[in-house]
C-alpha cells in the first residue's frame, strides 16, 4: 500500500465550519469533497482526518458523541467509494479544557502529534504526505513533521502573511486540491 497520505483537517476543509459540530444534521459537507478525495485516493494517497476538537475539552459533546459523527461521516465518504483511512483527534485544550481534558499536549494542532500518529501507523514517508488545513496552526503542526506539501484552503477566512509563508499553495476549496498534486 502507499506510503503517502493526505492529511485533512475536518471543520472547514471537509464541512463547513458551523462551530462545534457533533450532529449528523449539522453536519453540512463542502461542495466538491467526494470527488476530490476520490482524486486522491487515485493518485495513490491515503486518507486521513486530523481534527482539533476542543467541543469535547469544553463539555459541548464526548469522545463517544463525536466517535458516532466521525463514523457516520466515514459511512458518507464509502458511499461515495472513498475510504477513510484514520480519524485523529484532540480533545484537549489548555486553557478551555475541563478536568481531564485540561491540558497542553502533543496532539492538539499546531503540535505534530495526531500527524506524527498517522506517519508512525501507515508508515508514511513525510515528504511524499499532504496536509490540507484552514489554520495556520495545520501549516505549523505539517512543518514540523516535515510534511512534503501544505495547502491552506480559504473556507471564506483571511490568513496572516505568516500562515501564507508556510503553506505552499492557497486555494479556495479542497476541490481545488487535486489539480496541484499533479505537479
Amino acid at each position: 500500500m502507499s506510503n503517502k497520505a493526505v492529511f485533512l483537517d475536518r471543520d472547514g476543509v471537509i464541512n463547513v465550519d458551523h462551530a462545534y459540530v457533533y450532529k449528523p444534521q449539522d453536519f453540512e459537507f463542502i461542495a466538491g469533497v467526494f470527488d476530490a478525495c476520490a482524486e486522491f485516493v487515485k493518485q495513490g494517497y491515503r486518507l486521513i482526518v486530523v481534527t482539533n476538537q476542543s467541543g469535547i475539552a469544553r463539555g459541548y459533546y464526548s469522545e463517544a458523541q463525536f466517535a458516532q459523527l466521525s463514523e457516520w461521516m466515514k459511512a458518507q465518504f464509502a458511499a461515495h467509494n472513498v475510504h477513510i483511512d484514520a480519524v485523529y483527534y484532540c480533545p484537549h485544550h489548555p486553557k478551555k479544557g475541563q478536568g481531564e481534558y485540561l491540558q497542553d499536549c502533543d496532539c492538539r494542532k499546531p503540535e505534530p502529534g495526531m500527524l506524527r500518529r498517522g506517519i508512525e501507523a501507515f508508515d508514511l514517508d513525510p515528504s511524499q504526505c499532504v496536509m490540507v488545513g484552514d489554520k495556520h496552526g495545520d501549516m505549523v503542526a505539517a512543518k514540523r513533521c516535515n510534511i512534503g506539501t501544505k495547502i491552506l484552503v480559504r473556507s471564506g477566512q483571511e490568513f496572516s502573511d505568516e500562515a501564507l509563508q508556510d503553506a505552499d499553495f492557497v486555494c479556495d476549496s479542497l476541490a481545488a486540491v487535486p489539480k496541484l498534486l499533479t505537479f
